[in-house]
């Protein structure tokens, strides 16, 4: 990997650019991967599938985010959907949408980003196909698709009595993210990139969960196979996200703050963790991983509460209501 080419994509064809990228995503389970029309693959069971887009702006900034980075944050945030889902995840379509001036080092590094996401990850999911095109403004549009072996975990599941549970870390990419527009400058004439040596381990580790989230994508189908009745990735803030699936279970979530550890406040309004929230009848023992958060109560006032209140003022993260406020 070697970001630093300074060769751009408006001097390569789309075929050497194609060529390039092939070479470092590797190669999956399809029957046919990339490089005809479409993907072949080969399931056993039920597929899902999902998409997510990321733009630079509001999703990320190249003041602080490599290609690495970028490449391997779009896989998780597609495959954490998957595993919300209790699949386990099987390809990956990518588009790219560049500007003349990327240089073909960055969109190099992008695909071994997306390649060591998939090996680390999810091991035997690759990318299979995509699409390159030009565009002002960077963006980077995953599909991700992966296979059920029994029914999926829906967010409409949840029952009174239930345990609710999550597996993965709250509160650092929030962190990560709030170091980065105070710590560090994103502008165009002046820029900050980060400087790890400014930074304590903590504050090392809480960037890292910004631009290189580690969601828990193998606990997923374990925890559709040990009995979860509800489940759904957290990834705009666990309040914002338990109100979406009380919502769909027609219940209320009573949340435990004392549970979520010494910030619970960011625990419960930051976003992009991509930990995994789930239910589980309250007789079964939960999946390692899993520590329990709280209880499914009958539907209250409010769709989900915090030590018995109402989350005032935690509502999580809205990219339209909180991308012109500069959160991005």
């Amino acid at each position: 990997m070697d970001e630093r080419s300074e060769t751009t994509v408006a001097e390569l064809s789309e075929r050497e650019i194609l060529r390039r990228i092939l070479a470092r995503v590797g190669t999956g389970s399809a029957v046919v991967g990339p490089g005809d029309d479409a993907a072949v693959l080969a399931p056993a069971g039920q597929i899902v599938a999902t998409v997510d887009t990321l733009v630079h702006g509001p999703d990320f900034r190249l003041a602080w985010t490599g290609g690495f980075d970028l490449g391997w944050k779009a896989a998780a945030v597609n495959l954490a959907d998957v595993a919300a889902m209790g699949a386990r995840p099987t390809a990956l379509l990518v588009a790219l949408a560049m500007p003349d001036d990327t240089t073909i080092g960055f969109v190099e590094a992008v695909a071994d980003g997306l390649r060591a996401a998939c090996d680390e990850l999810a091991p035997g999911c690759a990318v299979e196909g995509g699409d390159l095109t030009v565009s002002d403004t960077l963006t980077v549009a995953v599909t991700a698709l992966g296979e059920l072996d029994g029914p999926a975990v829906l967010r409409s599941g949840a029952r009174e009595g239930d345990t609710v549970a999550v597996a993965g870390e709250l509160g650092g990419a929030a962190r990560g993210l709030r170091l980065l527009f105070t710590r560090f400058r994103d502008t165009a004439h002046h820029p900050v990139p980060v400087d790890p040596q400014m930074l304590t381990d903590a504050e090392r580790d809480d960037i890292a969960a910004q631009l290189r989230p580690h969601p828990p994508i193998a606990i997923g189908p374990r925890a559709a196979a040990a009995g979860a009745r509800a489940m759904m990735d957290v990834s705009d803030g666990l309040v914002l996200d338990a109100t979406r699936l009380a919502d769909a279970s027609g219940v209320t979530i009573a949340l435990d703050a004392a549970s979520l550890g010494p910030d619970a406040d960011t625990a419960l309004s930051g976003g992009e963790d991509h930990a995994l929230l789930a239910t589980f009848p309250a007789h079964l023992a939960l999946p390692d991983g899993f520590r329990p958060i709280g209880t499914v109560l009958p539907r209250g006032e409010h769709p989900v509460t915090v030590d018995g209140a109402g989350p005032a003022g935690r509502g999580g993260w809205d990219p339209y209501a909180d991308w012109d406020a500069g959160r991005g």
